[in-house]
């Protein structure tokens, strides 16, 4: 693998640390273009729009393999994270066939079926990363952006399905990404459009947000989301995606979480209006966030370049230490090295219908006004 820690190549110097979410469009735009091939990054992260709509099955699925053939060519490196977050419920990107299993919520009992369906369908598409499950114990009613996408109201609803979903998701070649650390299952706002602020008390915190992500803190869980919510009684005031105190103190060392911490998608607002100040990038990066995401559904991923100048500045300015780097750069290409390239082929009817009995599925028409398409 053509990947070695070296700060001195400009920004592909840095580019590993991103995954970036490619434009609106079924074929890879100039913008894209330019920054993969300026970047060199970890990986590309696809939605809904990145599929070739109402068209037949073979034919999008051509068009998507020509996709992601253009998306290594420009990265020049066969090791790439090709993610996407597909959980079930509002939250699905590829067209029809792919199986359209409802919200986790619908199907706890059926997880480890529904894990083994999704992983075989989205190997098949060239997937090799899934963001889900989502692990956030969904505990105050009023939340507006997790409700259903938890597996219930309670660690106890929620870790069983869960590690069953991604063991057999994983068994199938696609690694899965538990969200969003530390808990965003007792938030009124959503993170998409605002900055949610969490006063639960210290024991409150560590006997429910923390006791469902303290069972993904093993060898086979690769990869762990952050969220970009503010818990006050623990580090007031700082995004946890931003915060050591979350992601140091509590993630490494209180749970001994060993593996790559990607951060949410960073053009959401509740910390993209930080990102034009560069305080907030060396933050992320001192914090330990070791892969950061940035989607073009939300902002314009140009802001990366911005980034990466505040990533050099801090470096050369001893606000950056270059062991933290470097021990980031480890876990983000040990990553990549272990990481399947799965070739995109055709799925029989057979299994898509096999697929579609295990657990309960949701119309394909969402809402207008869900939102559904860009929750990450």
């Amino acid at each position: 693998m053509d990947l070695s820690f070296d700060l001195g190549r400009g920004p592909a110097s840095f580019g590993h640390r991103f995954l970036i979410g490619l434009q609106p469009g079924h074929v890879l735009g100039d913008k894209d273009k330019r920054l993969l091939s300026l970047l060199k990054p970890a990986g590309v992260v696809l939605f809904r729009a990145n599929f070739l709509p109402d068209a037949p099955y073979e034919d999008w699925l051509d068009n998507h393999a020509r996709l992601l053939s253009d998306v290594r060519e420009y990265i020049e490196r066969d090791e790439v994270i090709i993610s996407i977050d597909h959980e079930g419920g509002g939250v699905l990107r590829p067209p029809a066939p792919i199986t359209p299993f409802a919200y986790a919520r619908e199907w706890p009992k059926q997880a480890a079926d529904v894990g083994k369906a999704m992983g075989i369908e989205l190997r098949s598409l060239g997937f090799n990363v899934n963001f889900a499950p989502v692990v956030d114990v969904n505990s105050n009613p009023a939340n507006p952006v997790i409700g259903q996408r938890s597996f219930g109201t309670t660690p106890d609803d929620v870790v069983p399905a869960a590690r069953e979903f991604l063991d057999a998701m994983q068994a199938e070649g696609v690694l899965g990404c538990p969200k969003h650390f530390p808990g965003h299952g007792d938030t009124a706002v959503d993170s998409h459009y605002s900055l949610p602020v969490i006063d639960v008390d210290p024991r409150t915190f560590r006997s429910r947000e923390l006791e469902a992500f303290r069972h993904f803190n093993d060898a086979q869980t690769r990869m762990i989301m952050t969220a970009h919510i503010v818990i006050s009684q623990i580090d007031p005031g700082i995004p946890a995606t931003m915060s050591k105190v979350i992601l140091q103190d509590i993630l490494r060392k209180e749970l001994g979480y060993e593996g790559v911490v990607v951060s949410d998608d960073l053009g959401m607002k509740a910390i993209s209006d930080r990102l034009d100040k560069p305080e907030t990038t060396i933050r992320i990066i001192n914090a330990g966030c070791d892969l950061l995401c940035m989607c073009a559904y939300w902002a314009d991923t140009e802001v990366i370049l911005r980034m990466i100048d505040y990533m050099s500045a801090g470096l050369k300015a001893g606000q950056i230490k270059e062991r933290e780097l470097e021990q980031s750069f480890t876990r983000v290409a040990g990553l990549l090295s272990d990481l399947p390239n799965h070739k995109v082929e055709v799925l029989e009817e057979e299994t898509f219908q096999r697929h579609a009995s295990v657990a309960p599925l949701r119309s394909r028409a969402i809402p207008a006004n869900h939102g559904g398409a860009t929750k990450i």
